[in-house]
């Protein structure tokens, strides 16, 4: 099986994509400030970045890009959970480990958190500490607390013209 790689320049910094011939396999930020070219692009890839553009321009708020990333039962289950938190919506560590198995699993949430390849399109971002704190982000958390805002404007925007809720 192939393997592809592109980067894409977004307002929080660059990112790197991998994918196979059928899904998305990482999203991850790149940390130094060298400009990466695509090594390897695919039609998987492209649709990625078309949404990931869509999406920073506050154009598109769900993603329809098939991907896959490996590991635990466990970790499947939390990273399933973090994609049904809407745009624009937090919740806490603590909801998530209720729905899959209890307050006690909390610092296990936060690992399985912890360990989401694919950035934004699983969107780990979105939970917050119980007290309304922001906390641990892999991308930093400047990061965390811009795609925060970003999606509270475009869905406080679509409130304010009663498109939804």
């Amino acid at each position: 099986m192939n393997n592809y790689t592109t980067y894409l320049k977004s307002p929080i910094g660059q990112l790197k994509i991998t994918a196979d011939e059928n899904f998305i396999n990482s999203i991850f930020f790149v940390f130094d400030n060298t400009e990466m070219t695509p090594e390897k692009s695919n039609e998987v890839l492209e649709i990625c970045t078309q949404q990931l553009n869509e999406y920073f321009a506050g154009e598109r708020k769900e993603f329809d890009v098939s991907f896959n990333q490996e590991g635990t039962e466990f970790q499947q289950k939390v990273w399933t959970e973090l994609m049904k938190i809407p745009h624009g919506k937090t919740v806490s560590y603590n909801y998530i480990a209720e729905r899959v198995g209890g307050k006690n699993m909390m610092r296990a949430v936060g690992s399985a958190n912890g360990k989401n390849q694919i950035s934004i399109l699983v969107p780990c971002h979105r939970v917050i500490g119980s007290d309304g704190s922001l906390t641990g982000y892999a991308g930093g958390m400047w990061r965390k607390e811009w795609l925060l805002k970003h999606e509270d404007k475009y869905s406080s925007e679509e409130r304010q013209l009663g498109l939804f809720g």
